[in-house]
């Protein structure tokens, strides 16, 4: 029987003012207080300074991160407007900074196209920041004004006279909201170099003033999206005949549409030899990891394009089947960058373009686009139909591996693999999937856990990096036959016939990679990653992937052990120090008691219940679940790291040698 409360009344109805919201819950406005969510600041700041070299008012952003931690965007474009606002009666610059939904951006009067919509970029970072200065360069003065929390601190006020014009944001974000407030240099790097790329000509300068000797990096590109392509596919073998030739397509709405319906569209295009596609899609300059009307347009016209010009060419007979758009687009790496005075998108992140009339137009130019080009380029069409034939051939041969896959999985139980010890409870939201290395380790696994929810899967060796081969042959590995028919939900369509990936089929939630903690283990927990993000990144989305966590030494004090963990960052031999002195008492003449150190180089070395205590046991193990913070530098990240091409590895290498731990040399 429900009761009432007669205390709910009108004054227990909470009204959040001003930014309030905003701080109250930030996830609604940034999307998480991690770091992803710190780096947003930025981007809320430099989207704003972008719109206005969009507008043809700024050639230069200046990105510094600052000893204390706070960060400065510098433009040179027409800078906030400092006078009384209309409504509000005070200065714009004020009701730009502390009111949500306050900006240039609703209709095209001061931007013909935006990336910023909602008008509460530079208000949230304004209420997330512990201090904010706002300095603009306008109407001949240099004015400033000082926020903490979203509030005034110190009213506008003119410091100085200039003839330039530019806007100054410095913000310390604060630390009460943030899980971390400490800036990736090669976050920040990242971001800004796609942004040069996207905008032709613009300058951007990125210092980092928190080394002894400042780090400068400066981004500007007169190619535009040609160059980013050509940077995309800089460590990739080209297919021959098309090393100096990338397709570029630009083209735009009719001169009579209505403005609500207009856009321009650019596209750059080239094919590599590796077996990945990188489409990387833009709408207003902001990355649309989801894709949407602009990425449905390109591949709709990328695929009939290149059939209808194979038909007419007789490369494709009459009785040979269409290619697919996996086909087409196997080894593809494209730039798709359309502008639109009033996108539509999915939320405040902006992850996927919803204006359908730009399925349509992108569409129309990339159709006439790209056919014009295969005409005029008729050695380069040959080559472009070779391969998206071969992808046509991998792609057959991958489906029967697949099916053959799929036949096992229709016998449920009787199909599974023959070294999986599979755990007695059904419900997959109480399970957990062990995938273990070597038998050694999956002896102790299986001796150690829990019968009733964990199971083991023990792998011999490494797994193929399926990064570099082809999907026939990924589906061909028994190892890999061995974990999707394990897992029970099918692979993503990365394959070419659409996939038949289902995540409700997961017969775990919880998948945890349990490798060694030596280079090996790595390597394997990578491959194993590499995997999973390529046919079955839902799962990953989903939280349902893990890396288990085992210790490297084993200080034992008396009867008891106690264990030392992998930290980042940290050098084992500092690690082994801490937990020396932290656990081993003094005696009475103030030294360390008697103790013992193992070293433990492998998961084998461990008996069933240290194995158990360390590594499976839900209550004292430490698992680390796999995420995708970044859609875009992850996509990125593998294919170069995982790759054909090994220049980008080694330059990685070199570049982070001093960060890596526990090497057995």
């Amino acid at each position: 029987m429900a009761t009432s409360n007669s205390n709910y009344g009108g004054g227990e109805i909470k009204v959040l003012e001003g930014l309030e919201p905003v701080r109250k819950r930030p996830g609604m406005y940034i999307g998480t207080t991690s770091a992803a969510g710190l780096h947003h600041l930025v981007w809320e700041i430099v989207d704003n300074s972008v719109d206005e070299a969009m507008a043809g008012f700024c050639t230069k952003i200046a990105v510094t991160v600052h000893p204390d931690g706070s960060v400065s965007v510098e433009d040179n474009g027409r800078g906030i407007p400092v006078e009384k606002h209309p409504q509000k009666k005070i200065p714009t610059l004020e009701v730009v900074l502390t009111i949500l939904h306050a900006g240039g951006k609703f209709d095209n009067a001061a931007y013909k196209v935006s990336g910023g919509l909602h008008g509460v970029g530079i208000s949230v970072v304004n209420a997330l920041s512990s201090r904010l200065v706002a300095t603009v360069k306008r109407d001949g003065g240099i004015y400033q004004m000082e926020f903490s929390r979203g509030k005034v601190t110190s009213k506008m006020k003119k410091i100085g006279s200039s003839k330039a014009t530019g806007t100054t944001v410095t913000f310390w974000p604060d630390e009460t909201i943030f899980e971390t407030t400490s800036f990736s240099y090669d976050t920040l790097h990242d971001r800004l170099q796609e942004t040069a790329f996207l905008n032709k000509n613009l300058k951007i300068v990125l210092t980092d003033e928190r080394e002894l000797t400042p780090r400068v990096d400066e981004f500007c590109y007169s190619g535009g999206i040609i160059d980013f392509v050509k940077f995309l596919n800089a460590e990739k073998t080209i297919l021959p005949n098309c090393q100096r030739s990338i397709v570029y397509i630009e083209g735009s709405s009719d001169p009579g549409e209505p403005v609500h319906r207009k856009g321009d569209v650019e596209v750059a295009l080239q094919w590599n030899a590796g077996y990945s596609e990188t489409v990387m899609s833009f709408a207003n300059d902001i990355y649309t990891e989801e894709g949407g009307m602009h990425l449905e347009g390109f591949r709709t016209a990328l695929t009939k394009t290149i059939n209808d010009y194979a038909r007419s060419k007789k490369l494709l007979k009459d009785k040979d089947p269409n290619l697919t758009g996996d086909d087409v687009r196997e080894g593809l790496t494209a730039v798709i960058s359309v502008k639109l005075p009033d996108p539509q998108f999915e939320g405040q992140t902006k992850s996927k373009l919803g204006s359908s009339y730009m399925r349509s137009l992108t569409n129309r130019v990339v159709s006439q686009g790209l056919s014009d080009y295969l005409e005029e380029h008729p050695n380069q069409a040959k080559e472009i139909f070779k391969k998206a034939s071969s992808a046509a051939r991998g792609r057959l041969a991958a489906q029967k591996a697949r099916q053959a896959t799929r036949r096992k999985g229709l016998l449920e139980s009787a199909a599974l693999p023959g070294k999986l010890a599979d755990c007695s409870v059904r419900d997959p939201s109480m399970t957990e999937l062990f995938i273990v290395e070597g038998d050694s380790a999956g002896g102790s696994a299986k001796d150690g856990r829990r019968r009733d929810i964990q199971a083991i899967l023990p792998l011999r060796g490494k797994i193929l990096n399926v990064e570099r081969v082809g999907d026939h042959r990924a589906f061909s590995s028994e190892s890999i036959q061995s974990l999707i028919t394990a897992i029970g939900t099918g692979v993503t369509n990365n394959t070419g016939d659409g996939g038949d990936f289902d995540i409700t089929k997961a017969r775990y939630h919880k998948i945890i990679i349990m490798t060694d903690a030596d280079v090996d283990g790595a390597h394997i927990r990578i491959l194993l990653m590499t995997f999973f993000y390529k046919y079955m990144r839902p799962l990953i989305d989903a939280g349902y992937v893990y890396s288990a966590c085992p210790p490297i030494f084993g200080v034992k004090v008396g009867k008891r052990v106690h264990y030392v963990y992998p930290a980042s960052k940290t050098s084992e031999e500092t690690l082994l120090a801490r937990a020396i002195d932290k656990h081993v008492p003094l005696d009475a003449e103030g030294k360390k008691r008697k103790y013992s150190v193992q070293r433990y180089k492998g998961l084998g070395e461990m008996d069933p219940q240290q194995l158990a205590d360390t590594t499976m046991d839900p209550k004292t193990r430490i698992l680390q679940r796999i995420t995708i913070e970044d859609g875009q530098k992850a996509a990125l990240s593998v294919s170069r790291l995982m790759g054909t091409q090994v220049e980008y590895r080694r330059d990685y290498i070199e570049r982070h040698a001093k960060d890596a731990r526990f090497l057995d040399i």
